[in-house]
């Protein structure tokens, strides 16, 4: 049989290869853009249902605040007086003891008047010699002066020459200088006599009032130095305990707001669970480091304080030393609007609308300087510098349904819970008071809540 012809068989038939190719593509690019539709549409779907943020709220309303500045210090008395002898020597009597009550006059300190006896005597002695030879220089100006008148009546009889006459004047004159040198003499040695009796009684001190010897610093046999020419031993320090005072210090900032007369509530850590009154009687000046002259970074970068005295009114047994902190009322507001303390945050100026990316700043050679960003608010001229930035303003955030609104405030005075708010918002409006993450850092205009219990916990302050 014979084979049948090649012209006869069948023959399948195969598509292009670039068309193969094109639909695979086609293919591709359809599944990545099914793909970018999906996402884009479940971020679209899970922005519209954003989970709401839970907050606390609580309404504007009307109260009298009373402004306080916060300090610390210490307890001393209003009078009291540090002991240093004005002599030097060894301490022979100390007849008081730290804590015990001594009145005006009495002894408190006895330094060995060996030395001060002996300079007394000897100033005695020289004093008594001058005063011997002020006699002398009288006496002999009495005889002078006879003599001299004598010779007058001679000379005008002429009985004797004139050489002789000359000679006693000038025996009377010198006599006269003689008397007027010894007088000064015995003033001098009057004043080193007054001196050293003076030293000498410097060295028994007595008690310059009555009080406390609160600190007591030198024993018997110990030798202190006096004050003439040195700064001088604190032997102790007597305080009168009846009228005490706290003494704190204020920074730069607050010591402006205070002035005499102001109240005060005194915590004493020394009696607990228990206010004391006080009233502001002074104020420093200058601050306690103006005076002080340091290379040290560490030092000059110290905070500036002003030294403040609080009379206080109860009479307790407070020592001095004893820690208090004083709570000055400073300023008063009636009636205020008011918003809780943790209300008040702050966020940038308003910025303009979504559609701005980027803005532009031309210069002379026609080039265009432009910095986009993804957020619109970011977007500044290259050439603007940091001092440029917007400031940040004080908000709270008002609730309008579910959602709030930003509302810029201005604000006044505050004490321990409450801001007062001059302008911005009025009595009886909701804003939002808590918690404390959500106000500082995920609110923002238009974003929606739900009141709830707080979820985080503020910081202490």
């Amino acid at each position: 049989m014979d084979a049948p012809s090649p012209s006869l068989q069948p023959t399948a038939s195969k598509p292009p290869a670039k068309t193969s190719k094109k639909r695979r593509k086609i293919v591709v690019f359809s599944a990545i853009g099914l793909v970018l539709i999906g996402l884009i549409s479940a971020a679209v779907i899970f922005r519209k249902r954003e989970p709401p943020i839970t907050v606390q709220t609580e309404k504007v309303a009307r109260r009298n605040l009373t402004e306080t500045v916060v300090a610390n210090g210490r307890i001393q008395s209003v009078v009291q007086v540090k002991i240093s002898p004005e002599v030097s020597g060894e301490i022979i009597e100390l007849p008081v003891k730290e804590g015990q009550q001594v009145k005006k006059g009495d002894l408190v300190v006895k330094i060995r008047p060996d030395d001060y006896i002996a300079s007394r005597d000897q100033a005695d002695a020289g004093y008594k010699s001058v005063l011997a030879a002020q006699v002398t220089a009288e006496a002999t100006l009495k005889k002078a002066e006879a003599d001299f008148k004598r010779y007058q009546g001679l000379l005008a009889a002429k009985l004797v020459s004139q050489a002789d006459f000359d000679q006693y004047q000038a025996l009377y004159e010198e006599a006269q200088a003689q008397l007027t040198g010894a007088e000064r003499q015995v003033e001098v040695a009057r004043a080193s006599l007054d001196y050293a009796e003076k030293q000498l009684v410097k060295t028994t001190i007595f008690s310059p009032l009555n009080g406390t010897i609160s600190q007591l610093n030198s024993q018997v046999g110990e030798r202190v130095l006096g004050m003439v020419q040195n700064v001088g031993t604190e032997i102790m320090t007597i305080s009168d305990l009846d009228q005490m005072e706290a003494r704190v210090d204020v920074g730069e900032i607050d010591v402006v707001l205070i002035r005499p007369g102001q109240k005060a509530r005194l915590d004493v850590d020394a009696f607990k669970d228990r206010k004391f009154n006080g009233v502001v009687t002074d104020i420093a000046s200058s601050s306690k480091n103006a005076g002080s002259i340091s290379s040290s970074s560490s030092q000059s970068q110290e905070a500036t304080k002003f030294e403040v005295r609080i009379r206080i009114g109860e009479n307790e047994a407070f020592r001095p030393g004893m820690s208090v902190t004083a709570e000055i009322e400073t300023r008063y507001r009636t009636n205020a609007i008011i918003v809780p303390l943790a209300s008040v945050t702050t966020r940038p100026p308003k910025t303009p609308d979504k559609g701005t990316a980027a803005k532009k700043d031309t210069g002379k050679s026609g080039a265009t300087n432009v910095v986009a960003s993804a957020d619109p608010t970011n977007a500044v001229p290259s050439d603007k510098k940091s001092k440029d930035a917007p400031k940040l303003s004080e908000v709270v955030f008002m609730v309008e349904g579910n959602r709030v609104k930003m509302v810029p405030v201005k604000i006044g005075i505050c004490d321990d819970n409450y801001w007062e708010i001059t302008e911005g918002l009025a009595e009886g409006q909701e804003v939002v008071s808590g918690g404390y993450k959500a106000i500082s850092r995920d609110l923002q205009d238009g974003k929606r809540i739900r009141k709830g219990a707080a979820t985080d916990k503020e910081p202490k302050t």
